[in-house]
């Protein structure tokens, strides 16, 4: 039943549907920003809160399980018509279990979000590996899909996953 309730915004946001398929939660991810900003899911950051990549923490799994981490937003360019769904933010590979991102390798460097158009969702999965050193980075950012990525690299379905909405900030926000 735990597992259902923390699935349910993810289905709500439409991230179950429109970017995973649906799983059952088996590690615990934490993701934080500015060593503080906790990100759960459907709360609002603001782009200049979120330059700097964020500490992704893994506690589950052991040092002998290696994860991989994929941050990306389905709402290129817009959410209203997303066709160049989905861009991809950041790739980190062999993170081994009860460690945080710093310990794996980054396949695709972190790149801020910056949303133009609406309201962007920005999701972070975390696969299991079968094995080390057996994923490759995408050939591009965008066009990008979690599901074919997770397939192309024999990932199963996501063991966590957790996101955050972002808009463009007015220069009066900024201040």
């Amino acid at each position: 039943m735990a597992s259902l309730r923390a699935m349910e915004p993810l289905v709500i946001g439409r991230v179950i549907g429109e970017v995973l398929e649906s799983f059952n939660p088996s590690v615990k991810m934490t993701v934080t920003y500015n060593c503080n900003k906790l990100v759960c899911n459907g709360h609002e950051f603001f782009p200049s809160a979120v330059v700097a990549k964020p500490r992704v923490e893994v506690q589950g799994g052991d040092l002998r399980s290696f994860f991989t981490l994929v941050m990306t937003d389905p709402d290129v360019p817009g959410p209203s018509d997303p066709y160049l769904r989905e861009h991809v933010h950041w790739i980190v590979t062999d993170i081994p279990g009860t460690t945080d991102a710093t310990f794996g390798r980054e396949v695709v460097a972190y790149e801020s979000p910056k949303p133009n158009i609406g309201i962007h969702r920005f999701v972070f999965v975390l696969f299991k590996q079968k094995k080390r050193q057996a994923v490759m980075p995408p050939v591009s950012r965008d066009c990008f899909s979690t599901r074919g990525f997770a397939e192309e690299n024999e990932l199963d379905l996501p063991v966590a996953a957790v996101y955050f909405n972002a808009q463009r900030e007015t220069a009066a926000r900024r201040r």
